[in-house]
């Protein structure tokens, strides 16, 4: 069998990774805070420099001073989408909204015309680490949409999909897209005016771990003939990976073929699992001008994105700090429009069947 390696590139050791069309930047964090020391403030004693991106520390505190993370910030004409794996992330925007979320929760924000928000790591624990593992990706919105009204989506992890191999050796988390759902399990809907929302963009975000002794593969596009463009990234694991048959010994961004499968295959005498990435989407094939947290399609919009934000602040900040960050005994939750929900809300029982909730709304 042709293999579907299109192209290989090593990954870069920190930053952000190389991204295809409809996608614009996409980052990995993988942070080892230590436990809470300041006795319940969630924060570090020592205020950091609030600019630290040190890949060779355990951590970093990004922008953070004393607590890790990136404080209010404006977007426009993007969305940003946080798939967690482990730890939590605060979120508060200029929309007066809230939550805390993660523990594998996926939180999905459409900027639009523009917002501003902040996105805090708090070391929510006091007697243990306070790991995270998650990424963040932003995703393209059309000439069309680039205006619109901000909008937000959570989905809690209970209601993430999730398919495992009969051996229970290989899983995918399904982010986005109708991949590996099993029969009566319904994508999560993203956004209303998401390029991911119409299905002839074939938009698909996957997290993929294959096991010691596991394979499987990866199906190709339901468009592929229409020239969607598909990413998959090497992001954790290097123990004797076979792609298409070809052992992979490095991190790496795959450009796919995504008319063909993709196959999967980890030796059994490995030593720890091959976790993966894979974005996928029809390409948008518009001009893509980026200044900061804000794209556009010409340097007109971007200046006038300048100006609006200057003048306007997006609606303002109405918290009480630049990073804002929730109590150390308040649980993972989301609140929009005054109406506050949890991952316990998420999934009702009524007579031993699960009815899932979804958790969306403008902002």
């Amino acid at each position: 069998m042709k293999s579907s390696i299109l192209r290989a590139v090593a990954l870069p050791r920190a930053g952000p990774f190389p991204t295809l069309d409809p996608f614009l930047f996409t980052v990995y964090h993988v942070d080892d805070y230590p436990a809470d020391p300041s006795g319940g403030r969630m924060e570090f004693l020592t205020p950091g420099d609030g600019h630290d991106f040190d890949p060779s520390a355990p951590y970093r505190m990004y922008h953070g001073d004393k607590v890790p993370g990136f404080p209010q910030h404006p977007h426009r004409g993007f969305e940003t989408i946080t798939a967690t794996i482990q730890g939590v992330v605060d979120h508060a925007d200029s929309a007066g909204n809230a939550g805390r979320y993660g523990e594998g929760d996926l939180q999905w924000m459409t900027a639009g015309k523009g917002i501003v928000h902040g996105e805090m790591f708090p070391l929510v624990n006091r007697d243990k680490p306070n790991s995270t593992q998650f990424f963040q990706i932003w995703l393209n919105l059309p000439k069309a949409k680039k205006m619109v009204d901000p909008s937000f989506a959570m989905f809690w992890a209970p209601d993430v999909p999730e398919w495992k191999s009969s051996d229970g050796l290989s899983s995918v988390t399904v982010w986005a897209g109708d991949y590996f759902l099993e029969k009566g399990v319904e994508q999560n809907k993203p956004p209303p005016d998401s390029w991911a929302r119409d299905p002839e963009n074939d938009v698909a975000v996957l997290r993929i771990v294959v096991n010691p002794g596991g394979k499987m593969v990866l199906p190709k596009a339901n468009k592929g003939e229409e020239g969607v463009n598909r990413a998959m990234y090497l992001v954790e694991g290097l123990d004797g990976i076979k792609i298409d048959g070809k052992v992979v010994d490095e991190k790496v961004f795959l450009t796919l073929d995504a008319t063909k499968d993709t196959s999967l295959e980890l030796p059994a005498n490995a030593k720890t699992s091959t976790e993966f990435l894979v974005l996928q989407g029809k390409p948008i094939n518009e001009p893509v001008v980026q200044h900061g947290p804000f794209v556009m399609n010409t340097q007109q919009e971007i200046r006038q994105a300048f100006f609006d934000y200057q003048k306007t602040r997006f609606g303002g900040w109405p918290w009480e700090r630049d990073d804002m960050i929730f109590p150390s005994n308040k649980g993972r939750f989301a609140q929009v429009n005054g109406v506050e929900s949890s991952p316990f809300d998420s999934v009702d029982q009524k007579d031993g069947i699960k009815e899932k909730k979804t958790n969306e709304a403008e902002l």
